[in-house]
């Protein structure tokens, strides 16, 4: 191959087109959380700023959801891009459309047993909306992620303090 090689186009590919991160299955999406409190961090992701914190009941500063709030948010945010996508690329007639994402807890140790979605719309076609919810859910990271599982490999970098 002449010219420059397709790793170094990529990154110059993506800032400017950001939606094609997705096109290339060997990506990575990395996004940074740093401590900014006692209990709150702070997640920045592109140009986005996130506070994390626990509610006061918890022993937190209730300045931003909780980790599994936004877990939550993650997953339905994500099913509802891609649900909005799939209606504005079929030019359906559709409004009003609501996600609710609930997440059922387990204990020992405390995570999601199950994770439910439920889509509210204004649609008269009901086979429309379930063809939707269908190119949604197999759009979606997070859902496909869920479903398929994932490998979690947390390392520790000790800094001098």
């Amino acid at each position: 191959m002449t010219g420059p090689s397709r790793s170094l186009i990529r990154p110059l590919v993506y800032r400017k087109f950001p939606e094609l991160v997705n096109v290339d299955p060997m990506a990575n999406i990395k996004i940074s959380i740093r401590q900014t409190g006692v209990s709150t961090s702070k997640a920045l992701l592109r140009d986005h700023r996130v506070l994390i914190d626990r509610p006061t009941a918890k022993g937190g500063n209730d300045l931003g959801p909780m980790g599994g709030e936004l877990f939550l948010a993650s997953v339905g945010g994500c099913f509802m891009s891609n649900l909005l996508a799939a209606a504005k690329a079929r030019e359906a007639e559709i409004s009003g459309i609501e996600t609710i994402a609930t997440g059922t807890l387990t204990e020992a140790p405390v995570r999601f047993a199950s994770v439910e979605l439920e889509v509210t719309a204004v649609c008269s076609d009901g086979e429309l909306l379930a063809k939707l919810v269908e190119i949604a859910e197999r759009g979606c990271i997070m859902v496909n992620t869920l479903r398929g599982g994932v490998d979690l490999t947390v390392k520790v970098n000790s800094g001098a303090a």
